[in-house]
């Protein structure tokens, strides 16, 4: 049975993947598409993670379209608001603004068999609930969108000023008061410096200490960002540069990891600089192989943590008090501003949503046990149903773009194809997907990711379902030259 449909494609999301997404259906004629986004603007995390020192740990030219490379980059890792800035200029330049739906929050999805079409229903701030019908479903929601908030007993108890990072409010300041801060990962590393210049007094709750690596963020000079703007050519040459040096790193983390050893001595020679404290450098120096957890950069880290006015507390957090974060030994610290630096849930996005396949499967419910896809991008039972940057497709070493371009190229490829075939739907097949999970777990017991330590990169039961073990060009090989007898076309 066919029924009518509001647009061929939705696309749930409207960040750096489901902007992409968009560009390049249009690119491909495939025009009659909408983006829902929840907020009233694009950006996904860059729109949403405005707290001070955010910026991204990958160099700009990187961490950009290839398609749309930008010679204005300010400096070498880019604060926030000019990757925000960078994905507006991309949406008008590349018309997607009029295919945006703002203010609309994906409830539920469900796929209709007999039709082979998706209904997705959504509500606005007001409270509307509307639905709309697309023969494609592209979740584009983002792997680090969904905030960790720590189940600590006495929370709601807490009388002062309390955020994650990604809620933070530019509006907020921290002069002359007690600041806490809980965590000290990506985030952490970031805010930490800026909060220890203006608090009068700084307390971080660290549960693990991380490998930091000194970072030199460059300063672009105006003459070569002239050269950049004027010869097209010497900006992919650069990027090409860094695509190639930075996928190097993957073989120390996946499969060899002796080559780490340089890099976890200069990581203890940056630490041991700027800490003169024995007691503190014992504090901060790691007990587990580099790697094993997200290697940061910072030039400035160890140095707010060695100032007289901020405190490193390792002792586990037992309880929040109405103007305090007191631990496990009864130490009690005064806080009338406390930082959740806590990170995000990998898969949390695709939790909340009730998205519903063929013969009755539930996405969150088939996830319970581990989310398991096909390249990160086709679920088994779910016709026509897409992922960006879902499970086992981040990475560890380099720019997450990189496999989100190849994904959304993939995606363009299954589409052609099933079009070609005048097929109505095209879903993974089931059989393919136990065969390739196994590839992944046999691979990943060879990394640092599973070497000891406990990480946003594992699920509930240890595995791996969160990284891709292996380089950019590998997975960029294997989505380009898909296997078409991997997917069933109906």
């Amino acid at each position: 049975m066919s029924l009518p449909v509001d647009h061929d494609t939705v696309i749930v999301g409207g960040g750096f993947s489901g902007i992409a997404m968009a560009i390049a259906l249009k690119a491909a004629g495939r025009d009659d598409l909408v983006v829902l986004e929840k907020a009233e603007e694009v950006g996904g995390t860059w729109r949403e993670n405005r707290y001070p020192g955010c910026e991204c740990d990958v160099p700009a030219h990187l961490y950009s379209y290839s398609f749309e490379l930008n010679p204005y980059w300010s400096q070498t890792y880019a604060p926030s608001d000019e990757i925000q800035d960078y994905l507006l200029y991309c949406v008008e330049k590349y018309d997607v603004r009029r295919h945006i739906e703002f203010d609309a929050t994906v409830q539920d999805a469900a796929y209709d068999e007999e039709s082979s079409t998706w209904t997705v229903t959504m509500t606005s701030s007001w409270g509307t609930l509307r639905t709309l019908r697309a023969r494609s479903l592209v979740l584009a929601v983002g792997a680090l969108h969904e905030p960790s908030i720590p189940d600590i007993p006495g929370m709601e108890s807490f009388a002062g000023e309390m955020m994650h990072t990604a809620t933070w409010d530019p509006g907020t300041t921290v002069e002359r008061k007690h600041v806490s801060v809980i965590g000290t990962g990506s985030s952490g590393v970031q805010i930490i410096p800026s909060l220890a210049e203006d608090a009068v007094h700084l307390t971080v709750f660290q549960r693990t200490p991380a490998w930091v690596m000194p970072r030199t963020n460059r300063q672009y000079a105006d003459r070569l960002i002239d050269t950049f703007e004027q010869h097209p050519t010497a900006l992919a040459a650069h990027r090409a540069r860094l695509k190639a040096t930075s996928d190097l790193r993957e073989r120390g983390l996946t499969s060899a990891p002796r080559l780490l050893k340089a890099a976890s001595r200069l990581a203890l020679e940056n630490l041991h600089s700027a800490v003169k404290s024995p007691q503190l450098r014992a504090v901060l120096t790691p007990d587990y192989p580099m790697g094993c957890k997200r290697i940061l950069l910072s030039s400035d880290y160890y140095p707010a943590l060695a100032r007289p006015d901020v405190t490193v507390e390792t002792d586990p957090i037992e309880r929040i008090e109405r103007d305090a974060v007191v631990t496990k030994s009864g130490r009690r610290h005064h806080t009338t501003v406390l930082v959740l630096a806590t990170g995000f849930d990998p898969v949390g996005s695709y939790r909340y949503l009730g998205i519903k396949g063929a013969d009755g499967h539930l996405l969150s419910a088939d996830w319970d046990d581990g989310a398991t896809t096909y390249l990160g991008v086709t679920v088994p039972h779910f016709p026509n149903l897409f992922l960006l940057l879902g499970p086992n497709s981040l990475l560890g070493h380099t720019s997450d773009l990189q496999i989100m371009e190849a994904q959304v190229g993939l995606v363009v490829r299954l589409l052609a194809e099933r079009d070609r075939r005048h097929a109505r739907s095209v879903a993974v097949r089931p059989q393919v997907v136990p065969g390739f999970v196994a590839e992944l777990d046999r691979r990943s017991e060879r990394t640092v990711y599973l070497s000891g330590c406990s990480s946003w990169y594992l699920d509930r039961g240890g595995r791996n379902r969160t990284l891709w073990p292996g380089s950019v060009g590998e997975y960029e090989r294997r989505t380009t030259r898909p296997e078409m007898v991997d997917y069933l076309f109906t």
